[in-house]
C-alpha cells in the first residue's frame, strides 16, 4: 500500500490535471494549520488507502464517479470521515482537518466491519504501542486488567484470564489474529493461556455479546490478539526487549523482525521468560494436612515459571493482496500455586513441587485477496491448525494431562458499496477434539464442532452510523466415554454416619455411557451512532445472542484441584446423597443486551461512558451443594480417621438459572498541555440471580488515575488505583477488604548506532500493600505481588 502511494503522487506531480480523471488528491492537516505526515486515507468499502507525504498531501486514483465515504486516520488524532462526490471526468481536490483526541482511536480487527472505541455502536477497547508494552504481564488477564471493563481472575501471577464485565471462562473467547487460541484456558483457572504478549502489535477486547462475530463462545465478550507472524508488507522493522523484574527475579528477553523483497516478506520472532516464586506483603499461611497454621516466609508457593516460544512466518505479496503461513511453537512450566500435598518435613522441594508443562504447536494461513467484480470486493480467509497439550506434574509423576486439538476456518465476503451499504458474509467453522487423562482428570474426552453463516452491513445515514448483523450456527458436542461414578457425597458432620460396607460396595461402581448434543443458536444485533453535535456522539447497542454450553459445564465429574473443589457438571444431579442423570433440558443459554455509549471525540476533553444491562436466561453456573466428596487423591496419610477431612472437596454442581448483569465504564482524559495529561476511569458490574442472591467471585466497584507527562524523549506515568470491599457474595464465599495499588513508570529514548533505544524503569505495588483478588479461586493464599521494580532496555529497528 505504502508503494501505491508513492506512485500515486508521483504521478500526479508528472501529469496534468485533465489526465487525472475520476480522481481525489487532497491535503490533511491538524486545527492550527500544520501539515499531518503518514495519516492514512482510505475509501470505505474498498482496499484503496493511501498515506499523506512529507507535504501532508495524497492522491487517491482509477476511481468510479459517485459518493465515496473516506476515513482519514492519523495517531493522536479523533477519526474523520466525509463524503466526497466525484462527477464524470473530474479530479476533486480537497482539505481535511484533524483535531486532536486525547483518547487513542485505534482500529480493531477482529472485526471484518469498521470499528474503534470512538465510533463503533458496541463497546470496544484497544491496547498497543508503549502503552501495550507498559502494562503487559507474564499473563494475559494481567496484562489487560487496566482496561475499563476488564478484570483478572488473577491465579497466583503464573496463569490468568479476562474477566469482561462479570464474565469469563466458557463466556469469553481469546483468539490470535482471529483464530482460536485453542488452548483449555477456559476449562478452569488454573490452566494458562497460550499466547504471548511482548511480541504482539496490539490486543483488542469487544465488551459485551460478540457471538456475532466468533460464535456463542463469545457471550461475553472477546479478546484478540494481533501480531504481524503473517507478515502483509516487508518493510525492514524490528523490536528487541530485556527486562529484569525484583519481585520474583524475573527475567525476559523478546525479539520480532519483519523483512522481505517486492513480492515476499518474511517474518520471526522469540521470546524466553524465566522467574522464581514471587514476593507478597505478608506472611504466606499454609493450611498444612495436620490442619495447623503456619506462618511460611513472605513467598506464593509453586509460582515460579519458565517459558519460552519462537514464530516464523512468510507471505507472498501481490497487487491484489496477500498469501501467508506462520509456524509457532510455545512452551512453558509454571507452578500450581496452592496444588501441593503431603508432609514438607519428609519430602524435599523437588518432591513438593507441583507444576505445569505446557507446549503448543500453532499453524496459522492468512490471505486477502481484493477483487476486480461487480459484487464482491474482497476475501478474507484464516485458516488454523493448533496442537495443544499440558501435563500437571507432582513429585516427578504426570498426574494428568491436557490436550487439546482444533481445526478452524473463517473466510469473510465482503461486497463492494451497495447504495452505501459496507459488510459482508462470513463463514466460520471449528471443530475441537479435547481430552484429559489421569487422576484429576474431572472431564470425559469430548469433540465440539460447529460451522455458522453470519451476516454483518453498516451504512451512515447523514449523522446516523446503522450497523446490523445476524449470525445462525449449528454446534454439536460427542462424549463417547462419559463417566458416573459413585460418590459417596455427604456433609462433615454426616462423616461417621457413613456405612463402610455400603461404601466399600458402591465405590468402584461406574456407568459409562453416550453423549451427543446438537445446538442451534442464533445471534441478532443492531446498533446506532449518532452523530448528534460537533465532537459528540450516542452509541446504542441491542443484541440477543445464544451459547451453546461447554463440555466441561455438561460432563464434568470429578476432583479440580486447580480450583480446590470436586465439580459436577449439569448433565448429573444428585438424590440422597448419590448422582444421577438429570431429568433437566439441557437448553442454550441466552444473554438480551443493551448498551448505551455517550462519547466525545475530540478536543483537549475526550471521554467514555458506557452503562450496559444484560440478563442472561439458562445461565450456567457452579452452586456449592453443602457436601463433600473425596478427591481420589492420596495425601500419604493412610491411617487417618474419619474426622480427618483432608482428601475431601467442597461438591460443585453446575446448574442453571436466570441472573442479571449491569454497570457501567466511564474513561476520561484531559490533555492540560502538549506534555502533561490526566486521565481519569471507573467501572462497576452487579451480577446477581434474578429471583435473589449474588454470582461468586464478581469484580467489585473500582476507580483511578493516571497522570502522564510525554515529551520527545521522556515519558513519565504515575497510575493509582483503588479497588472497593466487595460484600456482594454467594453462599459460602466470603467477602474481600478493598485495596489501593500505586503504579508508576518512566522512560527515556535516545539513538544509539542509529538505532532509536528506550531505558524505562516501571514500579509496581509502590506502597506493598496487601492486595487480595476478589475474583480470584487463590485470594487467601496468592495475594497480590508486593512492591516490585522492573528494569529494561527496549530497541526499535
Amino acid at each position: 500500500m505504502k508503494r501505491r502511494s508513492q506512485l500515486a503522487i508521483l504521478i500526479a506531480a508528472l501529469l496534468p490535471a485533465s489526465a487525472l480523471a475520476k480522481s481525489i488528491e487532497g491535503t490533511v492537516v491538524n486545527n492550527q494549520g500544520k501539515v499531518v505526515t503518514n495519516a492514512t486515507v482510505e475509501v470505505e468499502g474498498s482496499d484503496i488507502k493511501v498515506s499523506t507525504d512529507k507535504s501532508g498531501k495524497f492522491i487517491i486514483t482509477n476511481l468510479e464517479s459517485g459518493i465515496k465515504e473516506l476515513h482519514v486516520v492519523a495517531p493522536g488524532f479523533a477519526h474523520l470521515h466525509s463524503d466526497v462526490t466525484i462527477g464524470n471526468d473530474e479530479n476533486k481536490s480537497v482539505s481535511f482537518t484533524l483535531v486532536r483526541s486525547p483518547i487513542e482511536v485505534i482500529d480493531i480487527e477482529a472485526t471484518p466491519i469498521h470499528m474503534s472505541a470512538m465510533e463503533s455502536a458496541a463497546p470496544v477497547s484497544v491496547l498497543s504501542g508503549e502503552q501495550l508494552r507498559r502494562e503487559q504481564a507474564s499473563t494475559l488477564g494481567d496484562s489487560l486488567e487496566k482496561l475499563p471493563g476488564v478484570n483478572t481472575n488473577f491465579h497466583g501471577k503464573v496463569a490468568s484470564t479476562p474477566i469482561i464485565r462479570g464474565l469469563s471462562g466458557p463466556r469469553v473467547l481469546i483468539t490470535q489474529n482471529g483464530l482460536d487460541v485453542s488452548d483449555v484456558s477456559r476449562v478452569g483457572p488454573d490452566h494458562s493461556v497460550a499466547s504471548e504478549a511482548s511480541t504482539a502489535q496490539q490486543i483488542e477486547v469487544l465488551r459485551g455479546p460478540a457471538t456475532l462475530f466468533y460464535g456463542s463462545g463469545a457471550i461475553g465478550g472477546v479478546v484478540n490478539i494481533v501480531d504481524n507472524r503473517v507478515p502483509t508488507d516487508s518493510t525492514t522493522r524490528g523490536e528487541w526487549n530485556l527486562e529484569h523484574n525484583s519481585v520474583d527475579n524475573q527475567k525476559v528477553a523478546s525479539v520480532n523482525a519483519t523483512t522481505g523483497t517486492d513480492s515476499f516478506a518474511f517474518y520471526a520472532d522469540a521470546f524466553w521468560r524465566e522467574s522464581d516464586d514471587y514476593e507478597i506483603p505478608v506472611a504466606a499461611e499454609i493450611d498444612h494436612d495436620d490442619h495447623e497454621e503456619h506462618t511460611d516466609d513472605y513467598t506464593v508457593e509453586n509460582s515460579s515459571e519458565e517459558s519460552n516460544g519462537f514464530t516464523v512466518g512468510a507471505s507472498y505479496l501481490m497487487d491484489e493482496g496477500f498469501v501467508g503461513i506462520a509456524i509457532e511453537q510455545f512452551n512453558r512450566q509454571y507452578g500450581i500455586p496452592g496444588h501441593t500435598h503431603g508432609d514438607e518435613e519428609e519430602h524435599s522441594d523437588a518432591e513438593e513441587s507441583v507444576y505445569a508443562d505446557l507446549e503448543q504447536t500453532k499453524i496459522q494461513l492468512l490471505s486477502e485477496y481484493n477483487l476486480d467484480n461487480a459484487w464482491l470486493n474482497k476475501i478474507n480467509t484464516r485458516v488454523g491448525h493448533t496442537e495443544y497439550e499440558h501435563a500437571e506434574i507432582e513429585s516427578g509423576i504426570i498426574g494428568t494431562t491436557f490436550k487439546n486439538e482444533t481445526n478452524e476456518l473463517r473466510v469473510d465476503l465482503l461486497h463492494n458499496q451497495f447504495n452505501e451499504w459496507n459488510g459482508g458474509l462470513s463463514f466460520h467453522y471449528k471443530k475441537s477434539d479435547v481430552e484429559a487423562q489421569g487422576e484429576e482428570a474431572f472431564t470425559p474426552p469430548s469433540q465440539t464442532q460447529s460451522f455458522a453463516i453470519a451476516l454483518m452491513e453498516e451504512k451512515h445515514f447523514g449523522d446516523f452510523l446503522l450497523q446490523l448483523g445476524g449470525r445462525v450456527e449449528h454446534v454439536t458436542l460427542n462424549a463417547d466415554n462419559v463417566l458416573l461414578p459413585s460418590v459417596d457425597a455427604h456433609a462433615h458432620d454426616e462423616t461417621e454416619e457413613i456405612d463402610d460396607h455400603d461404601h466399600e460396595e458402591h465405590a468402584d461402581t461406574t456407568r459409562v455411557f453416550d453423549v451427543e448434543h446438537e445446538f442451534t443458536p442464533v445471534s441478532l444485533s443492531t446498533g446506532v451512532v449518532w452523530d448528534f453535535a460537533p465532537s459528540y456522539n450516542l452509541g446504542l447497542s441491542v443484541s440477543r445472542s445464544e451459547r451453546a454450553p461447554s463440555a466441561s459445564e455438561l460432563l464434568s465429574f470429578g476432583a479440580h484441584i486447580g480450583t480446590a473443589s470436586y465439580e459436577v457438571g449439569a448433565l448429573f444431579d444428585i438424590h440422597d446423597g448419590h448422582f444421577e442423570l438429570s431429568d433437566q433440558t439441557i437448553d442454550l443459554e441466552t444473554a438480551n443486551n443493551i448498551d448505551l455509549t455517550f462519547r466525545k471525540t475530540q478536543g483537549d476533553i475526550g471521554f467514555i461512558f458506557n452503562a450496559f444491562y444484560n440478563q442472561v436466561d439458562n445461565y450456567y453456573y457452579q452452586v456449592d451443594t453443602g457436601l463433600y466428596a473425596e478427591s481420589g487423591h492420596s495425601h500419604g496419610d493412610e491411617d487417618g480417621d474419619v474426622h480427618d477431612h483432608s482428601s475431601e472437596l467442597p461438591v460443585y454442581l453446575f446448574k442453571t438459572d436466570d441472573v442479571i448483569l449491569h454497570g457501567f465504564e466511564a474513561q476520561f482524559a484531559w490533555q492540560l498541555t502538549d506534555e502533561f495529561k490526566v486521565d481519569l476511569f471507573s467501572d462497576y458490574v452487579r451480577a446477581r440471580l434474578k429471583d435473589g442472591g449474588d454470582l461468586p467471585r464478581t469484580p467489585p466497584l473500582r476507580f483511578g488515575t493516571e497522570l502522564s507527562y510525554q515529551t520527545e524523549k521522556l515519558s513519565a506515568h504515575l497510575h493509582v488505583t483503588r479497588y472497593q470491599d466487595q460484600d456482594n457474595t454467594a453462599p459460602e464465599e466470603t467477602a474481600t477488604d478493598g485495596y489501593t495499588m500505586l503504579d508508576a513508570s518512566v522512560s527515556y529514548d535516545l539513538s544509539v548506532i542509529n538505532q532509536d533505544v528506550s531505558l524505562y524503569l516501571h514500579g509496581t505495588n509502590l506502597t506493598d500493600t496487601e492486595a487480595r483478588v476478589h475474583s480470584s479461586f487463590l485470594k487467601d493464599i496468592a495475594p497480590r505481588q508486593g512492591r516490585s521494580f522492573a528494569l529494561g532496555i527496549r530497541g526499535y529497528f
